[in-house]
């Protein structure tokens, strides 16, 4: 019996305490994962745009050459500037400044329409119908456009008819059909973002607003509309970047008087060969939207101070 309980109180006891510190797991860092992102950007991003800089400062070298660093300047930059290009910079900005805004106005309502009005069973078919001609390329829909607003075409034949046209239709080749076909091809970017920040609000919070006493228009305006700026945000820049650099819209709609800075990058690498004035080109394209988007984020920031200010004032005299 008194074996029997050594044995036991023997196999109860803890181990002897080992004296080497544990063998702590091998754990990769968390920016490994990130590593593939990373080298894809540096890759096909940073290494194309870097190399876009660095033509930018050199020159044509002749007739059948394309590009020169043997003799860095700032050149290019200078001709990039020019008054002969300079409104086409001015035009380019306009468009992309108005067809976003447009494109803001435009998918506001329909993306609250389909995030807080549409039946939650519906709200799949209704994307599905903005995101199918998305789909379709973007060449295709362009020069569908161009069916569209020719002089002969059906909508020409069609308001000629009702009478709201005395002669052909007169739009195609100007800044005004670039403007239509740059707002229906990035239409969808900016519906997408606008419904899922409408749709991440919720009724219970919209609900909450209306129990406090908060009537429709103030609910909107003081939850809705602030909880949904990061997607009006992030529409806005899907929007206005690619806007500012496209050049089939212009291309196919615009004609002379539509000219956008991107046909004359393109032209300046593949019709005329000057890499570097295209680089030049490109580069000032990149700054003139950094610069827009960085002002139009400070007046948004500024804009909203106040009101920020008031919303902590009004907590502080509450606590």
């Amino acid at each position: 019996m008194t074996t029997l309980i050594r044995e036991q109180e023997s196999e109860a006891a803890p181990p002897a305490h080992d004296s080497r510190p544990p063998r702590r797991p091998f754990r990769m860092p968390g920016a490994t994962l990130a590593l593939p992102a990373w080298a894809w950007l540096l890759l096909f991003f940073v290494a194309p745009v870097g190399m876009v800089i660095w033509f930018s400062f050199g020159y044509k070298p002749g007739i059948f050459g394309t590009h020169a660093n043997d003799i860095l300047s700032l050149d290019r930059y200078a001709e990039a500037l020019s008054p002969t290009f300079f409104a086409t910079f001015l035009n380019t900005f306009w468009v992309g400044v108005t067809g976003t805004t447009l494109c803001l106005l435009i998918s506001f309502p329909v993306a609250y329409w389909m995030a807080v009005k549409a039946p939650v069973s519906r709200r799949g078919l209704l994307l599905a119908a903005i995101m199918v001609p998305f789909w379709t390329n973007f060449l295709v829909r362009t020069i569908g456009w161009q069916v569209i607003l020719a002089p002969e075409g059906w909508l020409s034949t069609l308001l000629q008819s009702v009478g709201l046209l005395d002669g052909a239709l007169e739009i195609l080749y100007t800044r005004q059909a670039v403007l239509i076909g740059v707002v229906y091809n990035y239409l969808p970017l900016m519906i997408l973002p606008l419904f899922v920040a409408f749709d991440r609000v919720g009724p219970g919070l919209r609900e909450a607003s209306k129990d406090l006493g908060a009537a429709r228009f103030a609910t909107f305006m003081q939850v809705t509309l602030p909880l949904a700026r990061p997607g009006i945000i992030a529409g806005a820049l899907l929007v206005y970047i690619p806007l500012m650099g496209d050049y089939i819209t212009a291309t196919v709609l615009g004609g002379a008087k539509g000219n956008m800075i991107g046909q004359l990058v393109a032209s300046q690498f593949q019709t005329a060969q000057n890499w570097a004035l295209g680089s030049a080109m490109a580069v000032v394209l990149i700054l003139v939207i950094l610069a827009s988007a960085a002002a139009v984020g400070l007046l948004i920031w500024l804009i909203a101070l106040p009101f920020r200010r008031r919303r902590h004032l009004h907590i502080g005299s509450d606590a």
